[in-house]
């Protein structure tokens, strides 16, 4: 059994974070651990109160994993403060993590930052040099290459430049009215597309943590980040095409849609 640790924030409602990593880490079938780096109380409307980890305490979830059952990969999503970043980057240099995918939350879907400028600086400087891809969408993108981005062209300029800059791997993320849900991924100065169409479903709470979080367990399997990254949009294509419907907002995704699928065949549906 391979294993994937998450290092992100709980959604209380389950449709990001924590919950949705764990959910699309187990689809994609590997062990998930969870590092928490804060509570959030949320649903479907949006986010009402957050409250952050101690350092010390993160530093804490984060041995207990690493020296009993060591992850094949890992992946961070949204870290808001300097000092947690910093914690991350210390103890993933620590125990010498391998295969580390960084999701950059740093702008909600309406372009609000979400994390300080302090913060983005310690991303940039101290922990997605770590990493061996980073999946920021358009809006972080735009914040991490000092451009804007408007065509598809954009993109791979962009993706381009962070790769370069940070010295890491980068999936460019579509949407946002740009590229439909194609994604370009930056290696070494080559770039490569991945094709996808666009599904009608306004419900897309989580698509980012569920995306990144299947590359990081498709990684912990030993597959080449191409083919994590392919079966990483299949996956999402398939929980969006699922169309879950819950809460009076933007709702979650179907994460085991792959497993009703094989219920129903079982059942002879």
């Amino acid at each position: 059994m391979h294993t994937a640790l998450t290092i992100a924030g709980s959604d209380s409602s389950g449709g990001a974070g924590i919950q949705a990593d764990i959910k699309a880490m187990t689809m994609n079938g590997v062990f998930a651990m969870s590092a928490i780096t804060a509570l959030t109380a949320q649903n479907t409307l949006g986010v009402t109160g957050i409250m952050e980890v101690a350092p010390e305490f993160l530093a804490l979830q984060l041995d207990a994993v690493f020296t009993d059952i060591r992850p094949d990969a890992v992946k961070v999503g949204m870290v808001a403060s300097s000092p947690l970043i910093r914690t991350i980057a210390a103890k993933l240099k620590e125990y010498g993590a391998e295969r580390v995918v960084v999701d950059p939350v740093m702008v909600a879907t309406s372009g609000a930052r979400l994390i300080s400028e302090d913060a983005i600086g310690a991303l940039c400087q101290e922990l997605m040099p770590l990493a061996t891809v980073i999946t920021p969408n358009i809006p972080e993108a735009e914040v991490l290459s000092g451009m804007a981005i408007h065509s598809a062209d954009d993109m791979e300029t962009a993706a381009g430049a962070i790769g370069e800059r940070l010295g890491c791997a980068v999936l460019c993320k579509g949407g946002h009215s740009v590229s439909d849900a194609d994604d370009v991924l930056w290696r070494d100065g080559e770039v490569r597309w991945f094709r996808g169409r666009r599904i009608d479903n306004p419900n897309t709470h989580g698509t980012g943590c569920t995306l990144s979080s299947a590359m990081a367990a498709n990684l912990a399997k030993g597959v080449s980040l191409d083919e994590a990254v392919a079966r990483a949009k299949e996956y999402l294509s398939g929980a969006l095409a699922a169309m879950l419907d819950l809460g009076h907002g933007r709702g979650p995704m179907n994460h085991a849609w792959m497993l009703e699928k094989k219920v129903d065949a079982i059942a002879g549906v």
